[in-house]
């Protein structure tokens, strides 16, 4: 069964960050991010890098949008998750949607490889005249697997039948483990049958 989320401004905002980032649309940060918004990274991984910090959304267009468009492609992100929990206003005091599991399928062609990651969003929102923007993003990488793909088949076999970008966590361990039993050659993928839980140690301050 598919995740039913009402319309509210921080899941059109969720989900325009997924259509900027995914489909390399750096122009649509703009719409989501206030202009002074701060974006963080914690990695427990080394097959990946990104800056520690970036401060505001032309920086983060080029960060989250155009330099990591540049080197990855067939990218999907999903939420991992059964609802979307909102604490706060929104307004001056701002609102958060705290660990927010994300898990996300990609290829990078200069290497013919399956890029397979997961960790957890931490988001900040308040109000301004123009709506609910993002004002602080931090992203904790808990995971990233890279794997010969040279045809691209992996990467269709793990992104087929899963429900994007919403994916509830019962989904995404019957469809893992499933590929995982049919296909040794994913076996790895067990390892991202459940959502991560933020570690305190990398939560933002």
């Amino acid at each position: 069964m598919r995740l039913s989320l009402p319309p509210t401004p921080y899941r059109v905002a969720l989900e325009t960050y997924i259509d900027a980032k995914d489909n390399t649309r750096p122009e649509r940060i703009d719409e989501i991010f206030a202009a002074d918004a701060v974006l963080t990274f914690s990695l427990a991984t080394e097959n990946i890098a990104f800056p520690a910090r970036t401060v505001g959304a032309p920086a983060i267009a080029k960060t989250l949008v155009s330099d990591f468009g540049a080197q990855y492609a067939r990218c999907r992100t999903y939420y991992v998750c059964d609802s979307l929990h909102v604490s706060g206003t929104g307004d001056a005091t701002g609102a958060h949607v705290d660990a927010l599991p994300w898990l996300v399928v990609m290829r990078e062609p200069a290497t013919g490889s399956l890029r397979v990651g997961h960790g957890v969003y931490h988001w900040m929102f308040a109000r301004d005249a123009a709506g609910v923007r993002a004002t602080r993003l931090h992203i904790h990488i808990a995971r990233m697997d890279v794997v010969a793909d040279p045809d691209g088949v992996a990467l269709a076999t793990l992104q087929d039948g899963l429900s994007y970008p919403w994916l509830r966590p019962e989904e995404l361990r019957e469809r893992i483990l499933s590929i995982a039993r049919e296909v040794p050659a994913l076996g790895f993928v067990e390892s991202f049958s459940q959502p991560v839980t933020m570690p305190v140690a990398s939560t933002p301050k």
